[in-house]
């Protein structure tokens, strides 16, 4: 290829963060495609930007075009291509943290004096919406580190600035972020008190499921999870049986088949499998291994998100220990299985959770989605067929192969079978993830945490995050579930539950959804690049009240726009990106 290249050259720090991710292989051949992402990582870590040197110097050992590497920098929030301060803390002012200060938070940090070298942004979501408000100190260096914050102070983070503390100051609290910790009906959050170590997992009947799958083989397994009727737990509901039984009908032929676990969770209010990681991350792997054995995979990948640092850690040491025991790579617990997963850590782009754009960030290119069909099963990752499910349903995997298919069916409701994890945030007396068989009512899981909290008086509900929809207190009663949401025009998503008390202005948090999706947006497709920055004005203009026309024309034009996302976007970023706002516009009269 005939690479065109600027005068920029690399700093010897630069290129030594290069060499830490590769090496020049003996065959001199370029490092493939799909280190793309960890290399970017590696200088952004070290230097704390990626400057036009270090692009040139990656693209010379890649053997890819500096403008192709240069577009998939650009693509991650993560990643900064421009000098800034080798110290960053990321303050989110998202929905959940503005319920709980983050707008006196920020403006307490904007008339803060910073320490040399230091500095601050608002951010985005970052999923500690149990612990708001929240902030994530990055720090670049030769001991690159980062570090949460939550509940994040003023003086709690300049504090971090001036001197990070060693290793990672977050340490998992049951307590704090599963409530329920310790109560004996729990099957999803049962091991949250215990240290995720390999030992413990195997005193709590970690990997007999795996023994098992072994015993009942392929098709026993792939049976039982059929049985279940398992559906998928990161927002699209599919059949997960369904998924591994098209694998499974191809585990001879000719191709490499691949499981991806999806846990780039970024969906506004969801944290739930960032707990799961965090507490229990062989469970995740477990799962992963059991879809191996029954869809013939030989690798897997595991997509984090890239704002889960301790998450990232922990599931990074399990992995580790995972395959030290002989539980990751050949002859798996003896037998002919042969199966290792590799991590990848997201950099900063809510689109990746979907699931084409997930696999063309692993493969190196920017994280944007893909036409279907094909879908994954058919040409997923490196085009190969592939089954990826979140870590919510892998959880769920082992429980159904110890129990069985049809018991595991027996709990919960016709379709929407089993135990579900609630993520539980904004004006709620006692905010965590929350678990429980399918049928309990929207109030019921609200008294689960304690009730309402802020001022008592209850506003709204957000159902399944910022694609999701909101609900009245006069619909409190209404069962979540798959069906029973869909019939009420109502989401379950990803397991969403914000509550909003009186002191809550609905607009101001509406006009925040609507820039969360234009500038999560790939810009792939017109109808999701233009209508998401056109619905943010004319909410803006409402709110303001300079109306296009009248309110009334201009309500019907934010509902022409959504229609139009819904009916011409490629993926569901922008088929749900108004699904909020016109909940809302239906439930309330915001604009009289």
């Amino acid at each position: 290829m005939d690479l065109h290249f600027t005068v920029d050259e690399p700093t010897e720090q630069e290129i030594q963060a290069i060499h830490s991710e590769f090496a020049r292989p003996e065959s001199d051949k370029p490092p493939a495609r799909d280190k793309l992402l960890p290399v970017l990582h590696a200088i952004q870590a070290r230097i704390g930007h990626i400057s036009l040197g270090a692009v040139n110097e990656v693209a010379r050992r890649m053997d890819i075009a500096p403008a192709e590497i240069h577009g998939v920098a650009s693509f991650y929030g993560m990643f900064s291509l421009s000098p800034r301060a080798p110290v960053v803390a990321h303050v989110c002012d998202d929905i959940a943290c503005l319920a709980r200060g983050a707008d006196q938070l920020c403006s307490a940090l904007e008339h803060t004096e910073w320490p040399e070298g230091t500095t601050w942004q608002r951010s985005g979501c970052l999923g500690l919406c149990e612990r708001a408000p929240a902030a994530l100190i990055v720090a670049a260096g030769e001991t690159a580190g980062e570090w949460v914050l939550a509940p994040a102070t003023a003086d709690g983070i300049q504090s971090c600035l001036r001197a990070p503390l060693p290793g990672d100051p977050d340490v998992f609290r049951a307590t704090v972020s599963v409530p329920q910790a310790g109560q004996p009906q729990l099957r999803l959050l049962r091991r949250a008190e215990r240290s995720p170590s390999l030992e413990e997992y195997r005193k709590q009947s970690g990997y007999d499921a795996l023994q098992r799958a072994f015993d009942l083989g392929p098709e026993g397994v792939l049976r039982e999870v059929i049985d279940s009727r398992l559906l998928g737990r990161g927002g699209a509901a599919f059949l997960t049986g369904k998924k591994w039984e098209a694998l499974f009908r191809k585990r001879h032929a000719d191709c490499t088949h691949y499981v991806v676990c999806n846990a780039d969770e970024s969906e506004p209010g969801t944290f739930k499998d960032r707990i799961m990681m965090e507490s229990d991350p062989f469970a995740v792997i477990e799962g992963m291994t059991i879809a191996a054995l029954v869809t013939g995979a030989r690798k897997g990948y595991f997509y984090i998100r890239g704002e889960y640092p301790l998450a990232t850690g922990r599931v990074r040491r399990a992995l580790d220990e995972a395959r030290a025991s002989g539980f990751l790579g050949e002859n798996i617990f003896g037998h002919a299985l042969t199966f290792d997963i590799e991590l990848r850590r997201g950099a900063g782009a809510y689109i990746c959770g979907e699931e084409t754009a997930l696999f063309n960030s692993i493969e190196g290119y920017r994280g944007e989605p893909r036409n279907k069909p094909p879908f994954p099963t058919q040409a997923g990752l490196f085009r190969q067929p592939t089954v990826v499910n979140n870590v919510e349903t892998l959880v769920n995997i082992p429980e159904i192969i110890l129990h069985g298919g049809a018991a595991y069916a027996h709990r919960g409701t016709g379709r929407s079978t089993g135990s579900r994890l609630f993520c539980l945030s904004g004006h709620v007396r006692r905010p965590g993830v929350y678990e429980t068989n399918f049928g309990a009512t929207l109030g019921e899981v609200i008294d689960m945490a304690g009730g309402v909290g802020g001022t008592g008086r209850l506003q709204a509900v957000l159902l399944g995050g910022a694609a999701g929809t909101f609900v009245s207190p006069d619909e409190l009663d209404m069962p979540l579930t798959f069906e029973d949401t869909q019939a009420s025009g109502a989401t379950l998503g990803s397991g969403v539950v914000m509550l909003f008390d009186d002191t809550i202005d609905l607009r101001q948090i509406l006009l925040r959804i609507t820039r969360f999706f234009r500038e999560e947006s790939c810009g792939q497709c017109v109808p999701c690049r233009v209508g998401t920055v056109r619905q943010e004005e004319a909410l803006d203009r409402l709110i303001h009240r300079h109306p296009h026309g009248t309110v009334a024309d201009e309500v019907v034009n934010l509902k022409e726009m959504g229609q139009a996302m819904r009916d011409a976007s490629i993926c569901g970023l922008g088929q749900t990106a108004s699904s909020a706002v016109e909940s809302a516009l239906k439930r309330w009269s915001l604009f009289v």
